[in-house]
């Protein structure tokens, strides 16, 4: 079996070449110790080649589980072959990667993706002399060079050359770690020898160093320090990348020196002026079509005919015929049906927004925004890195939270954590959608108004907070790719979509199941277990005594506070818990839709305040227990809870009186 590790960048066709070399017979699961995806395949041609698809990394300096997972198969996992897939619009930023997996000493091949829309032309020999190894020209996308790249990788076992480009100071410091370290593993000795110059922790753990040695390296690495007045790691990076920076001058031949068609757009959407409206209207764009255009139809039809007249009348016209008990009876329609369709019913929302989500990744705009908010976090104190994290956070807060650990700068990565939230998420989706459809149902805009408000909020926190002293940053930069902008992959993002929605769906089938069983169970028993009706229910005792804390907010009746509390478990079980409230009837109807329920419960005003409160509340518990466990600490936690909690008290309580005063 001949083992091909596929190594590359974060959106370099990694996956998809991938894709197209295993088909159907892929294996996924997670690497050993970790929650990274693990993706392993046979050739479709030819069992005998095993495919690793490993995750998306910029660097082998390991601050990622996908780093860490990269960089230990790399070393530890001995791949036969290396394919080091390369986006070729982004030679610079990509080649630091490649220069790392060369000096790994394992048979490596570079494939070049996207040739086919690089504008200038790469001399293929020149860079396959410089590394010495094969240079394949390929369009994943396209399936093109896909069987010269397979041809290498069967005949490929030539080690790269060693690439000397370093200083004379660095280089003489390299041999002499190498005189006098013991480095056992002689295939991988030249990236050990510069990650133990780096002090990198893992390497010195890996290859027992002991303290004598350690004594050794930092003296070498203080020396260098001194004489290039920067850290080691900077030297290392500086001196790779004024390597790059010549090699590219020699291996590409420039195209006729005019604007590139990326250029132009830029000038127009990155303008001084026009950037910030025009994402504005993006944005806007983006939430009409999923609340108001198309998402609003299949919604309204999903939840107004589909659930209540496909679904609820049937089962309760089958379950009334077998003689099933009224407690069943109610469990089953008011908790169950009542509880998850409620919610189920807003997954072609969902899937709209990150089928647009992703396309907007795809043509290369998604790095604008974060190119755009990096300059607006700076004015307000805050840090460029912050933006990535909060970026993925229109996602999932979880997964925004858990990319803070690429920040190194600890004051802003716990600002960064604390603030995060403050993105609308997939999960407030439905919240915001039912509400705004019921009660401002021709104001989408309100939508991205809450999206912004979101933003600002950031900024704001930004400027007060970093007055601190536990909150100041250094203000470190970071480095942002900014891709050519490209066609679309609709049936990537038509994927992307149906992930998202399927994901979501399985957690309805889990979290609100249970949660609207148990909203159910609270409905229409009292407190000594009897059946009653809900106005003599456990969860309006229970509402009616903590309700009180949201009367200043409008929202202060016991259905919506216990909505607004099952909310901070999981977001979706808001809209659960109001649909489990409405189907017990409330002694209005016999189950009423949400749609005509809510207006009994509050007003436009509550409608707002309770959505400006959800937007900046304490996230759900998974967020939570994201936090707890980036944070290292209960006290830190507690901190941001409370912060943006009061913040989102304060805000709505403003909103609600400022609506009223003007209604």
């Amino acid at each position: 079996m001949l083992n091909v590790a596929i190594v590359g960048n974060p959106n370099s066709g990694k996956t998809t070449l991938f894709n197209k070399l295993t088909g159907s017979k892929q294996k996924v699961g997670n690497w050993p110790g970790v929650t990274v995806e693990r993706k392993e395949g046979l050739y479709t041609k030819d069992d005998s080649i095993n495919f690793i698809d490993l995750p998306g990394i910029y660097s082998l300096s390991p601050y990622t589980p996908e780093e860490i997972v990269s960089r230990e198969y790399i070393i530890g996992g001995n791949p036969d072959v290396i394919i080091n897939i390369i986006d070729s619009t982004n030679l610079e930023r990509n080649l630091y990667l490649t220069i790392q997996v060369l000096q790994t000493n394992t048979p490596t091949i570079l494939a070049l993706n996207m040739h086919d829309i690089l504008e200038d032309e790469i001399d293929v020999d020149k860079l396959s002399k410089e590394f010495g190894c094969p240079v394949v020209l390929i369009s994943a996308l396209k399936s093109t060079g896909i069987s010269e790249l397979i041809d290498f990788t069967k005949k490929h076992k030539t080690k790269p050359n060693t690439l000397d480009f370093f200083s004379l100071d660095v280089k003489d410091s390299l041999n002499y770690i190498e005189e006098n370290i013991n480095i056992q593993d002689s295939d991988h000795r030249e990236w050990y020898k510069i990650k133990l110059l780096e002090e990198d922790s893992k390497v010195l753990k890996q290859l027992n160093i002991n303290e004598q040695e350690k004594a050794i390296i930092r003296d070498i690495k203080d020396k260098l320090e001194e004489t290039y007045d920067e850290d080691i790691r900077g030297i290392i990076i500086n001196q790779t990348y004024n390597y790059i920076t010549k090699l590219k001058d020699k291996i590409l031949i420039k195209a006729e020196s005019r604007k590139s068609t990326t250029e132009k757009i830029d000038g127009f959407l990155t303008n001084k002026w026009l950037a910030f409206p025009i994402l504005a209207l993006v944005m806007f764009s983006i939430y009409y079509l999923t609340v108001s255009s198309i998402g609003g139809f299949v919604t309204d039809w999903i939840n107004e005919y589909f659930f209540p007249v496909v679904i609820s009348e049937p089962f309760e016209a089958f379950l009334i015929n077998a003689r099933v008990s009224p407690i069943i009876q109610s469990l089953l329609l008011d908790g169950i049906i009542g509880g998850v369709g409620a919610v189920l019913g807003f997954v072609p929302q969902i899937m709209i927004l990150f089928f647009l989500i992703s396309i907007l990744e795809d043509i290369g705009y998604m790095s604008r925004i974060a190119f755009l908010l990096d300059k607006l976090f700076r004015f307000f104190g805050l840090s460029g890195t912050s933006v990535i994290p909060m970026i993925i956070g229109t996602g999932c807060s979880v997964p925004g939270i858990m990319a803070t650990r690429t920040i190194q700068d600890e004051a802003n990565r716990r600002l960064t954590i604390m603030l995060t939230p403050f993105v609308i998420c997939s999960a407030k989706l439905p919240i915001f959608v039912l509400l705004i459809g019921v009660f401002f149902p021709k104001n989408a805009w309100i939508l991205t108004a809450l999206y912004f408000l979101g933003i600002l909020m950031i900024l704001i926190s930004g400027l007060i907070l970093t007055r601190f002293k536990i909150f100041k940053s250094d203000g470190a930069s970071f480095i942002m790719e900014l891709p050519n902008y490209r066609k679309p992959k609709l049936l990537d993002s038509l994927k992307s979509s149906l992930t998202n929605g399927w994901s979501f769906i399985k957690n309805a089938g889990t979290i609100i199941f249970v949660a609207s069983a148990a909203i159910w169970f609270l409905s229409v028993f009292n407190i000594r277990l009897e059946f009653v009706d809900i106005q003599e229910s456990m969860l309006q005792s229970i509402g009616s005594f903590i309700a009180p804390i949201f009367k200043p907010l409008g929202f202060g009746n016991w259905q919506a506070t216990v909505a607004t509390f099952t909310g901070f478990l999981a977001k979706e079980t808001f809209v659960s818990t109001l649909g489990v409230i409405a189907g017990a009837g409330d002694g209005i109807t016999n189950s009423p839709t949400l749609s005509s329920y809510l207006p009994t419960i509050l007003n436009q005003a509550g409608a707002l305040s309770m959505m400006v409160f959800t937007v900046f509340a304490a996230p759900c518990f998974a967020a939570i227990a994201a936090t707890k466990r980036e944070m290292g600490t209960w006290k830190w936690t507690l901190l941001a809870i409370t912060y943006q909690t009061s913040v989102a008290y304060i805000l709505a309580f403003i909103t609600y009186n400022l609506a009223v005063l003007l209604s």
